[in-house]
């Protein structure tokens, strides 16, 4: 019996991910660029144990059956595959960002998972090769094996799809939460009705990679306006794209809008914040360090508020003692 105890935290495309050209290997349809963050992380336990009969899965307190359960069986599956083994594993996990609410909570699991599950079964893979299996659990979860800022490449295969670190200019994000309700369409699945019904599909995949290599450049220049500018236009093309889907999908709710408002109205006062909004309702706004607690004491009317930083890929930690007996 092997315990292995790992941590990762979300992480807010800056650049986005929406579109998978290979559903089965998890390869995205155009590469993205996100910030790792120093809050809301999944802690994640992986008890391999040969004497009991099947997978366990336990999320906040509570055992996970159906597909929930499926997802993690089918990663640890993989796992197992690669390892040569067919011993069922225990696994608990505690996220502590809402699940499903759009604040990438899947991203931090899989990277949990991935580390914790590579590490219980004996593998011993470097960052990148990490990277590539959490991929095939949750896409943006490649994101989350890196420090702070990552650009994910497509690649052209499995091989060369992975997260590598980025530098650019230093910045806060602020959380607003404005709903953490598990979202009623999955992005999985909107994902995938995107692709087989909007009309602007491929133009969207074709103006991610341009939108990418611009990215790229603004950090190697360390030009925060520009990183914003092009974080602010990107996330509001994804979210067109989306509502363009037949039948319509909308992440985005009244008040998230009003955020978006809000942040256009401070910095015609002045101050540089852009807003970003992955698939919920709840939005990301990134400015420059000293100008945190200003941009955050502005959006509190609009839900709880959270100045987070740059934080670490996911890692291996001790693992508990209960848990390890």
């Amino acid at each position: 019996m092997s315990t292995k105890t790992a941590r990762a935290y979300p992480n807010i495309a800056l650049v986005k991910y929406w579109g998978k050209r290979d559903e089965a290997l998890m390869l995205p349809a155009a590469g993205s660029l996100s910030l790792t963050l120093d809050e809301f992380a999944t802690t994640t336990i992986v008890r391999v144990d040969d004497t009991v009969a099947e997978d366990q899965f336990v999320l906040n307190g509570a055992p996970q059956s159906g597909d929930s359960l499926g997802r993690v069986t089918r990663f640890l599956d993989l796992v197992r595959s690669m390892a040569g083994s067919s011993a069922p594993a225990a696994v608990d996990s505690i996220n502590e960002a809402p699940t499903g609410a759009g604040l990438a909570s899947s991203a931090s699991g899989f990277a949990a998972l991935a580390v914790a599950a590579a590490a219980a079964y004996g593998l011993d893979l470097d960052r990148a090769a990490l990277s590539r299996l959490a991929r095939r659990g949750s896409g943006s979860a490649a994101r989350s094996l890196v420090d702070g800022l990552s650009v994910w490449h497509a690649g052209d295969g499995d091989e060369t799809s992975f997260a590598e670190p980025v530098t650019g200019p230093d910045m806060r994000m602020i959380i607003v939460t404005v709903d953490s309700r598990q979202k009623a369409i999955s992005s999985r699945t909107a994902m995938r009705l995107t692709a087989l019904t909007s009309p602007f599909y491929q133009g969207w995949v074709e103006s991610t990679e341009a939108s990418l290599a611009a990215m790229l450049e603004a950090c190697r220049d360390n030009d925060f306006s520009r990183v914003g500018r092009i974080t602010e236009s990107h996330a509001l093309r994804m979210h067109a794209v989306i509502q363009s889907s037949d039948p319509p999908v909308r992440y985005l709710s009244p008040t998230s809008i009003a955020i978006f408002d809000e942040v256009v109205a401070l910095r015609d006062a002045g101050v540089e914040a852009y807003s970003t909004a992955d698939a919920g309702p709840n939005v990301a706004v990134i400015t420059r360090p000293d100008d945190a607690e200003r941009v955050a004491t502005a959006l509190e009317q609009y839900g709880e508020v959270r100045i987070v930083s740059a934080g670490p890929g996911a890692t291996l930690i001790d693992t508990p003692a209960k848990a390890a007996e």
